[in-house]
Order: structure tokens, then sequence, then C-alpha cells
């Protein structure tokens, strides 16, 4: 099936009647086509069938051509000799905005990294306004040099000079038009991206890489898909652990699972998360792009409709909580998927929550036993889909993966337990539990129910792992591990918090996102402008634009652990204060009390904030900058020790020090 609209050699496309090209843009529309449309492909074939005489014989042309991650088209690809130019049209406009720069750049980025047979190609990004002034036509690789040029901005006299310019520099050899076409297109979407495929009613197959060497996602959803039917048809209840390393698809598979039976009419899911951060985002993003989408069939949706429906099929875990407090009746829903799952509250903590907040003194059940109580007023059948990271947990009272296996054992010996092997590793604390579990009589076991590598990076599959051996002071493992993946994706040292923002500002290009991160503990990097206790709204930061302060881009506002879970940017700078230190040996633990650090000494507390790390660690998909400031001798409280020894561990780990 063709990705574009019209696509022909330059040869033939030369000699069709421009009516001709623009009755089969016409007839390949999805949507009605409106006048501005029809205008602008009629200037886009009227442009293009004098700027390729040149070219006849040399290659093809490609109009409307399906960018999916994108959810966009672009204008035209015009593949010449050994190039690829990315051309997008902004018929009669006479300025070059940053957003179409940015959005042509986008095109080509995607091409490069999820497009087989684009991976060893140069992109040529084009903005073609076509009533903009002349300018300086100067082909430039970016600053990453992976034969991505730098968007070439052209008006309508100035475009023939443009291909000139490149086509004398690069290479004379022929790209096969019938080879490039048929290479699959393998995507790696941000989980927002992923989210608003699948509410789209996409499936995961359709937005999910398939490499070789990486967790088949659909193998885990199929898994889940087998269980909720199992117990559908025979009436039966089953709670299911979904394991896997940061970033390998866990919140994918949920959603997927969650989409899938959100049917019109009667809700069947919801995807629930006490994640604040991630559901508002994901909330927002949902609603915005059900608005994009109605308008683009010719449609209007309000937002706050939109929005409406959005926050029936994803839900703050509490908010569902009180809903059921209130109401004693079974849930709408027969499928409960909690993102997660491990940051569930303890009985103390819930105990604590009510009697504080809800004025209900003697709460006798956890978070986990009372969600699961909920769906067990079900009469029929009921199925609980808990996705848990593994040494994830940032906050106390975050009663991990072990009460959940306990509340059902304790309380609902008719539910089945479907468990992945990988919840005996250490970093899920539930082997004892799990030994526990054995004797349970519905327990099964399934490999399937783990994503065992990482798919946030299509740089970096195993950024997760040199992480943890760095946490858990493997040195030699670390620094084998990053030496596998330094040429894929780049980890920086750095002493300076300006020139960590200068770096990570030459790496981003197009829209891709970037931001600071710190530790919720960072109190002591005000010197640096920033101040970890500011307000920080994670709508306006990761899903704002450029221009807006707000956002991430201004590298002003900083997230913390508690903002980013769950979430993720291309580039990240993580600044790392003294509350987590390494000593020459070990990890030190501290907290910035008063005027001074203090030691922590409590072990939940101690494991807590090395979490909070492994979080920040984990969020880039594309590369990341690591700034252990410089000590102050005239401020105690940023003596050279507490950095000091930090920076040396993580120079001896082989990442590059930025001058």
């Amino acid at each position: 099936m063709s990705r574009a609209y019209y696509s022909d050699s330059i040869e033939a496309f030369l000699q069709r009647h421009p009516d001709h090209v623009l009755g089969i843009l016409l007839t390949s529309s999805e949507f009605s086509v409106e006048l501005p449309q029809r205008f602008a492909w009629q200037e886009q074939v009227r442009i293009l069938q004098q700027l390729l005489v040149p070219y006849s014989g040399q290659g093809n042309v490609y109009f409307e051509y399906a960018v999916p991650r994108l959810g966009k088209r672009i204008d035209v690809v015009a593949l010449i000799r050994s190039t690829l130019f990315l051309l997008e049209f902004k018929v009669g406009d006479q300025r070059f905005t940053g957003h179409a720069r940015d959005q042509v750049w986008d095109y080509a980025l995607d091409l490069k990294n999820f497009h087989e047979s684009s991976h060893d190609k140069v992109l040529v990004p084009v903005l073609v306004a076509t009533a903009a002034p002349d300018g300086l036509i100067k082909p430039e690789k970016s600053a990453i040099d992976d034969g991505v040029f730098r968007p070439l901005l052209t008006n309508e006299r100035t475009l023939p000079l443009a291909l000139r310019a490149v086509l004398e520099w690069a290479a004379p050899e022929q790209i096969c038009a019938e080879e490039w076409e048929a290479g699959r297109y393998k995507p790696t979407p941000t989980i927002i991206e992923a989210a608003m495929a699948l509410y789209a009613e996409h499936g995961v197959a359709e937005i999910s890489r398939s490499d070789a060497g990486v967790k088949n996602l659909t193998a885990t959803s199929a898994a889940i898909e087998k269980i909720v039917s199992d117990c559908r048809a025979g009436g039966t209840k089953a709670i299911c652990f979904v394991t896997g390393v940061p970033g390998a698809g866990k919140t994918l598979v949920g959603l997927n699972i969650a989409t899938k039976h959100a049917e019109k009419g009667e809700l069947h899911s919801v995807f629930l998360s006490g994640n604040g951060p991630l559901v508002a985002v994901m909330q927002e993003a949902l609603a915005r792009d059900q608005v994009r989408r109605a308008s683009e069939v010719g449609g209007t949706l309000r937002k706050t409709e939109a929005k409406s429906r959005v926050k029936a099929f994803i839900q703050n875990v509490h908010h569902f909580r009180d809903e059921y407090l209130r109401d004693g009746g079974a849930p709408s829903d027969h499928i409960a998927v909690f993102d997660e799952a491990q940051r569930a509250w303890n009985l103390e903590q819930t105990a604590s929550f009510m009697q504080r907040k809800k004025n209900r003194p003697g709460f006798s059940q956890s978070e986990p036993e009372f969600l699961i109580s909920c769906l067990d007023r079900h009469k029929d059948w009921a199925v609980v889909v808990c996705l848990v990271g593994g040494g994830q947990e940032i906050n106390t009272g975050e009663a991990g993966i072990s009460e959940w296996v306990h509340a059902v054992r304790r309380s609902f010996p008719h539910w089945h337990i479907h468990i992945s092997p990988e919840l005996e590793g250490n970093e899920y604390a539930a082997r004892d539990t799990l030994k526990e579990a054995t004797r349970h009589a519905l327990l099964h076991a399934d490999n399937d129910l783990h994503l065992a590598v990482s798919v946030r990076s299509f740089r970096a599959e195993h950024l997760s792992t040199l992480v943890k051996k760095l946490l858990d002071l493997d040195g030699p493992g670390a620094r084998e591990m990053f030496l596998s993946l330094q040429d894929r994706y780049p980890i920086m040292l750095c002493r300076s918090v300006p020139r960590a923002r200068a770096w990570i500002r030459e790496q981003a290009r197009g829209s891709e996102r970037y931001g600071i991160v710190v530790s919720s503990q960072a109190q002591r990097l005000r010197p640096h402008a920033i101040h970890v206790k500011a307000p920080v709204d994670p709508v306006h930061w990761f899903l704002h634009d450029k221009d807006d302060v707000r956002s991430s881009y201004y590298l002003e506002d900083v997230a913390t652990e508690f903002h980013v879970q769950g979430l993720e940017l291309d580039w990240t700078c993580v600044v790392w204060d003294g509350d987590f230190r390494h000593n020459g040996s070990s990890w030190e633990h501290h907290s910035f009390v008063g005027s001074r650090w203090q030691r922590i000494l409590a072990q939940e507390r101690r494991g807590f904030q090395k979490n909070a790390y492994r979080v920040l660690l984990t969020r880039a998909r594309q590369g990341m900058v690591i700034v252990v400031p410089e000590g102050d001798e005239s401020d105690a409280t940023r003596s050279a020790l507490f950095y000091d020894g930090t920076f040396n561990y993580l120079s001896g780990m082989g990442f590059p020090v930025l001058a």
C-alpha cells in the first residue's frame, strides 16, 4: 500500500497534465478537500513541474507522504539521485515561522530514525514560503552528523538554487526508488503519541517496533487478552502483573488493553494512575488531539466535551477510589488497569489519609486491597492489570508490589494471580511474598508478562541497565555498558549549568523536547538559578511550545522525579545536587533541613532517593547531559566534598566531559 497520495517517476510526473495529478490527490484524500488545500496542491504541482525539469530520469516524486508517528503528511518528497528532499510548502506566506521550520525538520528526523530504508540516506528538509523575501541559501549539516541537514529556507524563486546547491555536494549514486518505498516504518512513539494513537483506535502493532531483540509488545498484550477472554467466558476474576524495565512499554500495553475494551455506550475498562502529572498531561493531550481530529474532518468538538470523555477513560486512581467509597455498587468497568501499581499506598498511609481527609477513622484496607474489592463487587467477572516498574517507588507510603499479592492472599482467595517470574528480581522487593504466593491454588506464571528491553529510547534500548549498574555501584559493568551505546546515545558530563543548557540546545532539532530535571531534594541548586520548590505545571512544561516561558524548552522551570515519572523527553539535563553523593566507595544520602544537610538513615527513604535518581536518569530518549556543579568553599552547604566524589565516579564511567 502506497504511503503517498500520488507518486511517480520525475520523468512521468513532468509529462502529466496538472489536472491529472490534482485529480489523483483529490480522490486519494481521506477527507473532503476545501478550496485553500485545492489551490495549494495546484501551486505545488505548477512549481514542481518547472523545478524538476533538469532532473528528469533522475528520481521520483511523492505528494502527501504519510508520517504515521506524527499523524501528518509531508507535502512533497523528491528523491533525486542520492538525496531525499522533504518539501513543506506554505503557499502565499511571506515569512518563515519557527513552527513551520520545526515541522519540516521533524519530518526528516522521523524518516531518519524510524523509516528503515532512510536510515543511511541524506535527508534535506526544505521550507518553501512562496512569497517570502530572497535569502542566503547555504546547505548545512546538523550538529549531529547523521545525514540530516538543517532546514533550508526558500521561496519560489530560490528553491531551484537550494536543490542545485545540495546536489553539487551530494554523492552521484542513484537511490533505488522501489527499495526505498519498500522500507518498513518502525516507530518508537512517546507515551503521549502512543496514547493519542491508541485512543484513536490504532493497534499497538501499528505504532510499536518489532525489531529482533526487542520484546514484542503484542505478545504481552496477547497474554493479557487471553486472561480477559478466559475470565469473561468462565465468569472468574484475575489479577495480573506486567513487569518491565523503565521505558519497556508497560504503560503502552496498559493503554492498549484499556482502549480495546472501552466500548461505545458502555465503558468496560478504565486506565488508572496515582501519578497526578501523568494523568493531567495525558488527559490534556488526548483532549487536544480529539479536537484536532474533529476539525480535520470538518467537524467541531469543544475541548471541554473532549476532556470530559477522556476523563472517563483515564482517571486518577484516588478519584476512582473516592467515587467507590461513596458508591457501594460495582464499577461500570470490568477491567481496571493500574499504572505504576507499585506506588499504591500501604495500610498505614491509607488509614492515615482516610482519617485526616475523609473522616473515616479505623479504615482497615490498604489501597490495593480496597481497589481489588471494588472490582470484586461484580458478580460475574473482573480483571485487574497491575503495571509494575522495578525500583520505581519514590515516596513515603508506597506499598510496592508485595501488598497487592498480600491483599489477594488475605481477602480474595477466589481470584487468579498471573505473574511474571521476573517479579523475583531484587528491584521488586517481592521475593518473600512470591514464595508465599506459590501456595495460592490459582497462581499462574507467564514469561510474556515481562518486558525486558527499554523501547523509550530508539538509540539506547539498554540505558536502564546502564543506570541500574551505575546506581548499584557496579562500575565495571556500567563502563562496559556505556561503551556499547556511546555512539548511539550521548551522555555528557559537565560542571556548569549554562554550558549544559547550551549543549542541550545544540543537540535538539525540530520540535524535539528538552528540559532540566532534578531530584526533589536538590535544594542547594538555587545559586545556579534552579529552585526546586518553585511550582511547575506539568501540562505547560510537557505540552506547550518553545515560545511559552512555562514550557520545558525555556530551561527555566525544572521538573522533579514526581513530575516526570512515566513521561519522557528527547533530551534531558540532569542536575545532580549534594543530596545523593558518592564518597569514593558508596552512596551517601542527605536531605536539606533548615540551613544544613542531614544524613538520611532510614533504609526506606534511602531507597526512595536512589529510585528518584533512577527515574531522572532514564527519562531521555536521545541523550542527556549530567551536571555535577562545582562546590563553593565559601558556602558550607555547597562544599566541594559534596560534589567532587560524584563527579569523579561518573567520569570514571567514561562519560565525556564538556569543557
